[in-house]
């Protein structure tokens, strides 16, 4: 196809003046548009500088693309085989981006309802496994994670709105756990076994003090004590907290002269992947 088929023969100077005009003050609009909506998108919550940016280029370039239309259309020229060009790569545009479109929408959802924020520990289920990790950045493609082994994990932002995802520290703080098994002598009453053992649990380093720490029996027999001593930590915390907590209460069952067990009890996974039938 030739350009010049596009164009009629008897083009008046007025009317490529106007074209001309039409189509600076389309490029400055575009200019002002794509400055204007990065401004807007600055101030809406949760909206990050990488996509406030591509939404911005879009809308610039769709002025551009109308500008420039108008401006052919006004010198009187065949559109038609234009739009039939548009139209097709626009399409081969949605094939082949589909999941570049589909992630960027979906990144666009979770920075404006901010279900994760940089510095979020989510839990995810990828790889065949569960893997918690924090989150470090949001682009207009994936979440990017880094996981306390060192690894980092990129997750397309579509897979975070249509899979379950848990945000470890929504609420700003979370519940870990130790388990104890006290061997006693029939002397001491329950009481008076896990008080100073509260009281160790709660002077650990990391240890919450506006949410208290409880004991709750799994077992108890004439010679035998399990509880579970649950207390509140920073929620990307959680491992060292709970060591802190484990010497504790053991120094306290020392102190106590009481032999018995401290154990760290691991989180449950709270992704389950479902076993085949």
């Amino acid at each position: 196809m030739d350009v010049q088929d596009l164009l009629p023969t008897d083009i008046d100077w007025w009317q490529l003046l106007l074209a001309l005009l039409v189509a600076l003050a389309t490029w400055i609009i575009s200019r002002f548009a794509r400055r204007g909506t990065i401004a807007l998108l600055r101030r809406a919550p949760g909206i990050s500088p990488a996509v406030g940016t591509a939404i911005a280029q879009f809308v610039g370039y769709a002025i551009l693309l109308l500008g420039f239309g108008i401006a052919l259309a006004m010198l009187g020229a065949n559109v038609q085989p234009l739009l039939a060009i548009v139209v097709i790569l626009g399409i081969v545009a949605i094939l082949v981006l589909r999941g570049v479109a589909d992630n960027f929408a979906a990144g666009v959802l979770l920075q404006a309802r901010q279900t994760v924020r940089i510095g979020d520990e989510i839990v995810v289920e990828a790889l065949d496994s569960v893997i918690a990790g924090t989150v470090t950045e949001l682009n207009a493609r994936a979440v990017i994670l880094h996981t306390v082994d060192g690894r980092t994990l990129h997750i397309p932002n579509a897979r975070l709105l249509s899979d379950p995802v848990v945000n470890d520290s929504t609420r700003g703080a979370r519940r870990s756990e130790v388990e104890v098994r006290v061997r006693r002598d029939g002397t001491a009453g329950i009481d008076g076994v896990l008080g100073p053992l509260l009281d160790a649990a709660r002077t650990a380093e990391g240890v919450h003090r506006h949410e208290g720490v409880r004991a709750l029996v799994i077992s108890v027999s004439g010679d035998r004590l399990i509880a579970r001593l649950q207390f509140w930590h920073h929620p990307l915390h959680g491992a060292l907290v709970s060591a802190a907590v484990v010497v504790a209460v053991f120094d306290a069952l020392d102190a106590l002269g009481t032999t018995g067990t401290v154990t760290s009890v691991p989180a449950p996974p709270p992704l389950v992947p479902s076993d085949p039938v």
